[in-house]
């Protein structure tokens, strides 16, 4: 018994085709995409930068002896916290102590001669008005009287020499803060004014921040500040991001910038005044501070998706035309804000551009829109880049 191959005819065929690769076939070309778009819209945007910092103490006292001794005891404890006027060395004061107890007691002495010299004073001016003495005699009770008057004023300015000598021998805190190690112990020698501190104390709240950035950017934020392009926006706090990028709790304010610029790094600086109550923050330490630069009226946001780069460099986005057709179009973008871009030409309010379904779409194609709702505001976020100073 013969059996003969199986051959599907051409419509058996046809159908199987049909089945098999319907629904992978294209669209017809007349067919709109749908695709996702964003309306822009203008918004007010606060520019910022986000720039490096080293932090520094807002008080720094080293506290030195002004007059010369044996250290006798230290007074406080390293690395505590010290009030101003504190005492914190003790010198050995006898012989300070000695020098004000003369000064005591030659003020004394020149005030019994005072007494003695007004009252020969008093009975001399009687006596001279009945002709009893001489008019010399007079004279020279009166100058006698001045003396004794001129000895008391110079002996009371000895005591409060002596009594600051003294004083010294205890030295104090000349500020409130934080202090350090100990330079010397009980027993050493130290001179009046000698040029080793003996110890260090910091006022760490607030705490000072120093930033810098290039004059470049600096001359570029005054030109747009002048040009009425950008709004100052000195008066914002400055949000501080600690070394793991953690945002610290408090908000510093500018306090003051350089009137120059530094000639070897080009660079323009100002500092930022921090609070600092739990002291989280220390000298030296590295943070990164975002700085408000100016507020930008009537800003275009772009989203960053939308834009498109090609090996040149140059931007384009794809905008949905008024007849519905995706429509290519260049654009200028400078900095971002959070994801988004800040447009600087080719785009306005209203226009409707393409976020999602880019890879379906060429220049021309018929367009089927959808609003697609963005994250939050972008007049709230944080640009990346941007000139940032004080005004």
């Amino acid at each position: 018994m013969s059996h003969r191959p199986f051959r599907a005819g051409p419509p058996l065929l046809a159908v199987l085709l049909t089945a098999c690769g319907g629904s992978d076939a294209p669209p017809p070309e007349d067919a709109a995409v749908p695709v996702s778009v964003v309306t822009l819209e203008a918004q007010s945007v606060t520019l910022t930068r986000e720039l490096p910092g080293r932090t520094t103490a807002f008080l720094v006292a080293e506290v030195r002896p002004q007059v010369s001794g044996i250290v006798k005891r230290r007074l406080f404890t390293e690395g505590g916290l010290v009030k101003a006027g504190q005492p914190l060395y003790q010198l050995e004061d006898a012989m300070y102590q000695a020098a004000y107890d003369s000064a005591k007691a030659s003020l004394a002495r020149a005030q019994a001669t005072l007494v003695t010299a007004q009252l020969n004073y008093k009975r001399t001016s009687e006596l001279v008005k009945l002709d009893a003495v001489s008019t010399q005699d007079f004279e020279d009770a009166t100058a006698a009287a001045r003396q004794a008057e001129a000895d008391v004023m110079a002996a009371k300015a000895a005591v409060q020499s002596s009594e600051v000598t003294l004083g010294f021998a205890r030295i104090t805190s000349p500020i409130s803060g934080r202090i350090g190690k100990s330079s010397v112990t009980a027993g050493a020698l130290v001179t009046a004014n000698q040029p080793a501190a003996l110890a260090t104390v910091q006022q760490l709240d607030p705490i000072n921040v120093d930033l810098t950035v290039s004059s470049i950017e600096v001359v570029q934020l005054r030109r747009e500040l002048a040009a009425g392009t950008l709004q100052g926006a000195g008066s914002l706090p400055v949000k501080i991001l600690l070394e793991d990028g953690s945002r610290y709790q408090h908000d510093g304010k500018i306090a003051f910038s350089e009137v120059s610029v530094d000639p070897t790094t080009g660079s323009f600086a100002f500092r930022v005044d921090v609070p600092n109550p739990d002291q989280l923050l220390l000298p030296g330490m590295y943070v990164r501070a975002i700085v408000a630069g100016g507020v930008r009226k009537n800003a275009i946001l772009v989203p960053q998706r939308g834009v498109a780069r090609d090996p040149t460099g140059a931007t384009t986005v794809m905008v949905v035309s008024a007849d519905g057709k995706a429509e290519q179009r260049p654009v200028t973008v400078s900095q971002t804000v959070g994801d988004q871009w800040l447009v600087e030409s080719g785009l306005a309010a209203g226009d409707k551009v393409i976020v999602e379904g880019l890879q379906k779409i060429r220049p021309g194609a018929l367009v089927q829109a959808s609003e697609m709702r963005t994250g939050a505001p972008a007049a709230n976020a944080r640009p990346e880049t941007s000139a940032a100073v004080p005004d």
